[in-house]
Parts: structure tokens; sequence; C-alpha cells
């Protein structure tokens, strides 16, 4: 976990001067923005130090291994289908939802039936076909 540990500590070093930057600038008469990064700046700090301390437990893994080979890191990421086109209609039926909250909700409804029509057909769609296990 040290590349994530960096990164967390690098925005904490970013984050803690732009606070400093930004009173001064502001000189100090708007302190919403100066606490928010002041937040901003303990959140990613405390997420450092969870990562760093959460990274001695561990062992490394094979992303902090410098020498480390494609192999190491391989395992099973589960089964996908090679070709599939209802994951666009499953997200087309989210847009007519959302969609469906700004214009009315018998456009919510629809789309909710859409999309539980193409998340049925996202679900099964591994048992028949070209692409069945």
């Amino acid at each position: 976990m040290r590349v994530e540990t960096k990164l967390f500590f690098y925005l904490f070093l970013f984050f803690g001067p732009i606070t400093l930057v930004y009173g001064f600038w502001s000189k100090w008469s708007e302190p919403i923005g100066v606490v928010a990064l002041l937040l901003t700046a303990g959140l990613l700090l405390l997420v450092a130090f969870y990562l760093w301390q959460t990274g001695k437990r561990l062992p490394v893994r094979p992303e902090d291994n410098m020498t480390g080979e494609i192999a190491e890191a391989e395992g099973n990421y589960g089964y996908f289908v090679a070709s599939s086109w209802t994951p666009l209609w499953l997200a087309g039926s989210g847009a007519i939802m959302f969609l469906g909250l700004a214009v009315g909700w018998w456009l919510f409804i629809i789309g909710a039936f859409l999309g539980v029509f193409a998340l049925i057909l996202w679900v099964f769609e591994s048992f028949s076909g070209d692409y069945s296990i």
C-alpha cells in the first residue's frame, strides 16, 4: 500500500500550504473556505496514516514489489460475458429513470420497468444463447 499512502500524503502536503495561502489571500475574512481546506487536509492525513498502518501489518503486495511479475497478481477476477449489449440497455433505462425524476413520475415508472427487464436479461444472458456457460 505504499503507492496509496504516498498519494494521500502528497495530497496532504499540497492542501496544507494551500490552506495558508488561501487564508492570507482572503485576509482570513472568509472562514468557510479555510475550514473546508483544513478539513480536506486533515482527512487526507487521516487516510494516509490509516493506509500506512495497514500496510505495515499486511505482507508486501505484488503491486508494491518493484521486481514483481504479472503472474504474481493473477487470480480469478470472475466471469464476464465476452460481448453484451445488455449493460447499454440497463444504462439507458437508468437515464430514463433519472430523467423521470425531473420530468414526471410517469417517465420514472416506464424507466423502472425497462430497468427491471434489462436487469433480468443481464442476469440470465449467461444461461442461454451464444455465451452460455
